[in-house]
């Protein structure tokens, strides 16, 4: 059984189940502007061959004169008196929120995004597991050949401090000597199209490309949760590539929600975190408390951003 067109009779119902009522049809109260003015895609490009684009979000209508905020306002009030309230108590609302942490409204808002990156980087990426995703099929497809090459200038070297991550520039001649191993892997491009040509299973064949090699894939999430994403992926210890991506997909998304961008800069993104050890050791003047040297050299640092030292 299917809805019928408002304002028409329902369907006959089927004997023992309550018939359908007509949908009815609610207008709204102000007039609907579209949040990406209209745009089948937003996008940034990103390091060689990659990008970001966002394709859709939720809300795309929002009254004139207000922005997506107005669906954290309107689920955080439970209500559908918005119209009545002005922004700034809109403003203040969402800040409160944010302030302290009350995360549903804010899974209210969704942003779907096309992306295309490194294997990598997809990698790193798939670890946060909240959002919705279907990536490009190397068992159905032949993978393009679009392969990251960073400039010899991005190569970096081991970090000393960081067992996961690199810091500043190698000597230009291991760079040099890094960039002829991509390509050589590269090249196994060319017999990986040969070999899927004789008959080669697509799914075995790319078993042998790099993760150099680019994937895509589309990717829809609340806006609770790209928070938390983009504040470990912008943050400065994480690995550059991804950094990129994820300053491309905040410019994207921090227009349609202003207010809730402003308010995960202030009190997550350029934000500190105290434990009890370092409120003690503020409270006391006193070293930390502690014998792990990872921790010390963490207070250290946000000491000087404090400007106790």
């Amino acid at each position: 059984m299917t809805l019928n067109p408002a304002n028409e009779a329902p369907t006959a119902p089927i004997p023992g189940v309550p018939a359908v009522r007509p949908i009815q049809v609610v207008q709204p109260e102000a007039p609907l502007v579209d949040v990406m003015n209209g745009a089948a895609r937003l996008q940034i490009p990103c390091l060689d061959h990659g990008f970001v684009a966002l394709v859709d979000c939720m809300p795309r209508l929002v009254p004139e004169g207000k922005t997506g905020d107005f669906a954290i306002v309107q689920a955080a009030r439970v209500s559908y008196g918005q119209g009545t309230k002005q922004v700034s108590e809109d403003r203040g609302l969402v800040r409160y929120l944010m302030r302290h942490r009350h995360s549903t409204p804010f899974e209210m808002v969704e942003f779907k995004f096309h992306i295309a990156m490194p294997i990598f980087v997809a990698r790193q990426w798939i670890r946060h597991r909240t959002a919705n995703v279907n990536e490009y099929s190397a068992r159905y497809s032949i993978v393009p050949d679009r392969f990251y090459r960073p400039e010899v200038d991005a190569i970096r070297k081991q970090s000393k401090s960081n067992r996961q991550g690199g810091d500043e520039p190698i000597e230009v001649g291991t760079a040099e000597e890094f960039l002829h191993m991509l390509e050589r892997a590269e090249a196994l491009y060319k017999d990986y199209l040969q070999l899927t040509e004789k008959g080669v299973a697509r799914e075995l064949a790319r078993a042998a490309l790099p993760v150099s090699v680019y994937t895509e894939w589309y990717w829809k999430c609340d806006l609770h949760n790209i928070f938390h994403f983009l504040s470990l992926r912008m943050d400065p210890h994480a690995q550059l590539e991804i950094q990129v991506f994820a300053q491309a997909m905040y410019e994207l998304l921090k227009p349609i929600v202003p207010i809730a961008a402003e308010a995960f800069e202030d009190y997550r993104l350029e934000a500190m975190h105290l434990t009890r050890l370092e409120i003690d050791a503020v409270r006391s003047g006193k070293p930390l408390a502690t014998e792990n040297k990872r921790e010390a050299a963490e207070w250290e640092a946000k000491k000087v951003r404090l400007g106790l030292r």
